[in-house]
């Protein structure tokens, strides 16, 4: 039977949410669960290569977030706004769906000033409460436009963090993995937030293969669900891409019984969304929108690493699917009690 979003509700303390990082990265901590043993260890990140052998495969998600706030004001009346941007429409067009703020002041027909009018737009479509189309008056070409946003743009981080701190010049490079390669993302993929390149090396040594999938994570990813019944819940569209060379090492390593990792929510939906009769990886190019609760039968991963996620969240019901719902909240009672840090910029939880 399928579960109801109240069995996803509960309190985590307020300052148990991380607000900045560890420095360095992969001193955070992390909680090892055993799925078969329901043992529970606590250790830090970088430990995390003694639970893996030459052979296994971790897959990562190598989307790069880009700087989607911009802060502008309104003509005539120099009102500030603040537009979020979501993802490009059309390039050419230089279309992009965004969210505004404050909403009911934006209407169709408005031009909108950024930096010193660097950068201008226009609102051209109404598409929810808070969102809009926006055409970016620009006559340059497409990579100077997003150069531009890149000067101009802020690092999107949550805004449960956002609530309780200003964005910092650091948090442009702490909320993006170290292996970010494709612009596209609004939201970081936070488990491969605690790798760092040494770390990365000494996987590499040690035989551990490490594959890449695409995944630009949306603004979905901070909406919590708002029906009781989760089969009522429909997950935003993200942009995904999961390369022959992936689908191969992943078959291969699954048809040797090996450990494949999931490093993330957004690399397990990825990797969920293109699954073959035969229940191996196919590659994949396209949108998926599918959502993760229990009860769930994985077919790719037999190993998950996360982070600790906010109460009635798809994140924390994706991990209670793959871990069991029982397990996950004795987990997280162990955070809490251990005073884990939470969220994305938390410690990390994997689950093998």
């Amino acid at each position: 039977m399928a579960m109801k979003l109240s069995a996803f509700n509960f309190e985590i303390p307020e300052e148990l949410t991380a607000l900045h990082p560890s420095d360095p990265r992969d001193h955070c901590r992390l909680m090892v669960a055993h799925r078969d043993t329901q043992k529970i260890e606590h250790r830090t990140f970088r430990d995390i290569l003694e639970y893996f052998d030459e052979g296994d495969v971790m897959v990562l998600n190598d989307t790069k977030v880009f700087p989607a706030r911009l802060i502008g004001k309104k003509e005539k009346t120099g009102a500030r706004i603040e537009v979020f941007l979501l993802r490009e429409l059309n390039g050419r067009q230089k279309l992009w769906d965004v969210l505004v703020e404050p909403a009911r002041k934006i209407r169709v027909g408005n031009k909108l000033f950024f930096g010193d009018n660097d950068l201008i737009a226009e609102v051209v479509d109404n598409t929810t409460s808070r969102g809009r189309t926006i055409r970016f008056l620009f006559d340059g070409e497409n990579d100077e436009l997003r150069a531009l946003i890149d000067k101009l743009g802020k690092t999107p981080i949550p805004p449960y963090i956002s609530d309780k701190r200003d964005v910092q010049a650091q948090d442009r490079e702490n909320y993006q993995t170290v292996f970010a390669k494709k612009v596209g993302a609004v939201a970081a993929p936070t488990a491969g937030l605690h790798f760092t390149r040494e770390l990365l090396k000494r996987f590499e040594l040690k035989g551990i293969e490490e594959s890449f999938i695409t995944l630009h994570v949306g603004i979905g990813a901070f909406n919590p669900v708002e029906v009781e019944d989760l089969s009522k819940h429909r997950m935003d569209s993200e942009y995904f891409v999961i390369p022959e060379e992936t689908r191969d090492m992943v078959n291969d390593a699954k048809d040797q019984k090996r450990r494949v990792l999931a490093v993330g929510t957004s690399v397990m939906r990825a990797l969920e969304s293109s699954v073959s009769a035969n229940r191996m990886l196919n590659p994949a190019d396209g949108w998926t929108d599918k959502f993760i609760y229990p009860p769930y039968e994985f077919n790719i991963c037999n190993a998950f690493l996360t982070n600790f996620h906010r109460s009635k969240s798809t994140l924390l019901m994706m991990s209670a699917a793959f871990m069991g719902y029982e397990f996950m909240i004795e987990c997280y009672e162990q955070a809490i009690k251990e005073k884990y840090r939470f969220h994305s910029y938390g410690d990390a939880l994997l689950v093998i």
